[in-house]
């Protein structure tokens, strides 16, 4: 499945709270026990069965419930059912009844369309995507989404100064406290990093209390841990880590350790208990490792200093370190200074 470069502000999807229904399936009992379902499959990760469900709901409204509509087309985005959550968006559109409601169904549309060009960046569908981001647009030029993905696909079509034109916009349309701007402001000064496999972007908080953004690094390698307290070869790796925590101490390398630690106080005791002093971060949800397509531990990831996603390295035995010299070596040959965050 294809990882997106998408920043947290792409959240498509999210037409609830933006139209207000009063036709009679909402009390129809089947509609009710249909929808219900699909909550329970989700919650049981059953996503096939899941989407039965809500289109069996999406029958009985006749096509024109929103949300159960958004519902599918999100499943099927996290299917990889690309060309399934078209379709879905299609039908989003002609139910939409509102500009903005239009709007979104239009970005949905492109976004799958994205989605369905894949790796190797099929032209006639990105073309097709930048349509529907651009129909997007006359209805709502100031949509932050529509112009992030507008840009992404314009620099995968070659045209860069227009990508870069879309991510100015999408900078003009962001809070400055919004955590995906740095990602943003990174792509409008060179669209084409948007070429490279850059890292997901993110923001969590750390056990310390810090906050720890990615694109925040200040031209920093990064070094990210997937691990937890029960995996016994996380733990035949803890002193590895502890090794390289040590040996580039001062050194412009954050590391930052996720672990799938359900119980939070043996996580903060084992960590205690053996001095890891680096950035402690727990994604018991696995939201974050979702994001980097994390299904096994321990599991390692090396960043650049532009959030370029350089190495994978799963289990035990990788050479982290060699790896890390070779990339704060080109740290220090570059004339970029390190900016400090605080992390």
């Amino acid at each position: 499945m294809r990882r997106s470069n998408l920043p947290a502000l792409v959240l498509l999807c999210s037409f609830t709270a933006l139209y207000a229904q009063t036709t009679d399936y909402k009390s129809n009992p089947k509609f009710q026990s249909s929808i219900a379902e699909g909550k329970k499959l989700v919650h049981e990760r059953q996503i096939p069965f899941a989407i039965d469900a809500y289109k069996k709901a999406s029958k009985i409204a006749q096509g024109k419930d929103i949300d159960t509509l958004n519902e599918i087309f999100s499943l099927q985005v996290k299917l990889g059912s690309y060309k399934d959550a078209v379709a879905t968006a299609t039908a989003l559109e002609a139910a939409s009844t509102t500009p903005e409601l239009k709007a979104r169904a239009e970005v949905n549309h492109g976004y799958a369309l994205y989605l369905q060009a894949g790796d190797k960046h099929k032209p006639d569908l990105l073309n097709a995507a930048d349509a529907d981001l651009k129909a997007a647009l006359a209805l709502d030029p100031k949509n932050p989404t529509a112009l992030y993905l507008d840009g992404e696909i314009l620099a995968y079509l070659g045209k860069m100064d227009d990508a870069r034109n879309q991510f100015k916009g999408c900078l003009s349309c962001m809070s400055p406290n919004d955590p995906s701007r740095l990602r943003t402001q990174h792509f409008a000064e060179d669209p084409a990093l948007v070429l490279h496999k850059m890292a997901p972007s993110f923001e969590v908080t750390a056990l310390d209390g810090s906050k720890f953004n990615l694109d925040a690094m200040g031209g920093r390698v990064v070094l990210i841990d997937f691990w937890a307290t029960w995996c016994g070869p996380c733990n035949e790796e803890l002193p590895h880590v502890k090794k390289i925590a040590k040996e580039f101490a001062g050194q412009p390398l954050v590391i930052i350790s996720v672990s799938w630690d359900s119980d939070e106080t043996k996580w903060k005791n084992f960590i205690a208990k053996n001095e890891m002093t680096w950035l402690q971060y727990r994604d018991a949800d696995h939201y974050l490792s979702k994001q980097f397509a994390v299904e096994s531990i321990p599991h390692y990831f090396t960043i650049d200093s532009d959030g370029v996603l350089t190495s994978e390295m799963l289990g035990s035995g990788s050479d982290v370190e060699g790896k890390l010299k070779k990339l704060l070596a080109r740290v220090r040959s570059s004339s970029a200074p390190v900016i400090q965050t605080g992390n």
